[in-house]
């Protein structure tokens, strides 16, 4: 049996320019300036023209990407039937998951993009608090990792798997870690994000979007939803627009997420655009697994290739 697993990118994955390319293909640029309004944030700009710091910002980064998720998903699998047909589970890294939400049906393409919009900016208000950041310690032994981070005072906010722990904290603390990372770690390596993602120090932020969800048109998933609290697969739209919330304040779990797409016997990973990162862990932590960035639209025909291969319909 094959399965396909599509998977959409978190914070940092952003580069400038990345989205002129997208540009080129019909009916992206009117999509992206309809979003742009909706959700007073003019995503083309900020996807073409603007510099690396301006797409750090917490409350521009998350719709961008999110945007970008799914204008790039959406040229592979023109409705709801063939995405369901086609893709065996779908998950999204951290704001990755609300991009993953809309592409299973839970949420509508535009609730997706509000409820992202809400997302960056009540987390940038929560950043803006105390001076906080995350970096990645590469290599190591989660044995020894995590009691280490402990003693900093540091939070694990992210267990990537294939020997990597993104930590988070304040200023003081990843400075402290940069100058005594754990026995074995290779490197420690700074985040472009502007805030301790995933920790307590976003608890106002979940206050924020339990408000902002409360309204949303939320429906069960039409394809499996494999969620970061824990790497279960989630049925009810309900009960995974609820993780969405807590997560913010939670750790990332996409360890257990690779699991659970190995125990779905998962022969084949596409990670939407900006994708790379999330391959990246996957060549790592799931040999013989066939995988697939998509960057720009020269992309596309290889993933379309690869998903005819490896869906239910190639069966």
């Amino acid at each position: 049996m094959r399965v396909l697993v599509l998977v959409a990118p978190g914070q940092g994955a952003q580069t400038p320019g990345f989205l002129t390319p997208w540009l080129d293909l019909p009916g992206v640029e009117d999509r992206l300036r309809e979003w742009s309004a909706a959700i007073d944030l003019d995503l083309v700009h900020y996807g073409t023209k603007a510099d690396a710091d301006e797409i750090r910002d917490t409350a521009v980064a998350q719709p961008l990407l999110v945007a970008a998720s799914l204008v790039s998903a959406r040229q592979l699998f023109a409705a709801p039937e063939d995405f369901a047909a086609g893709v065996g589970a779908a998950a999204g890294h951290s704001v990755g998951e609300l991009a993953a939400a809309a592409l299973t049906g839970v949420l509508p393409d535009l609730a997706a993009m509000t409820l992202v919009r809400r997302r960056g900016l009540a987390m940038a208000e929560a950043a803006a608090v105390t001076e906080t950041g995350m970096a990645a310690l590469l290599g190591g032994d989660e044995a020894e990792v995590l009691p280490h981070l402990e003693k900093l005072g540091l939070t694990a906010a992210n267990v990537n798997g294939a020997g990597q722990i993104v930590a988070a904290g304040t200023a003081e603390q990843i400075a402290a870690l940069v100058e005594d990372k754990p026995a074995g770690t290779r490197r420690v390596v700074p985040l472009k994000v502007a805030g301790a993602f995933h920790t307590h120090h976003m608890a106002p932020a979940v206050t924020a979007l339990e408000s902002a969800v409360a309204e949303l048109p939320v429906a069960d998933p039409h394809t499996r939803y494999v969620s970061n609290k824990d790497g279960q697969v989630v049925a009810s739209g309900q009960e995974l627009v609820r993780r969405l919330v807590g997560q913010v304040a939670n750790p990332v779990r996409w360890d257990l997420c690779m699991e659970t797409f190995k125990e779905l016997g998962v022969t084949a990973l596409v990670e939407v655009s900006p994708g790379g990162t999330l391959v990246g862990l996957a060549r790592r932590a799931l040999p013989g697994v066939q995988t697939l960035a998509l960057k720009t639209p020269d992309d596309l025909d290889a993933a379309r290739t690869l998903i005819a291969e490896h869906s239910a319909m190639a069966e």
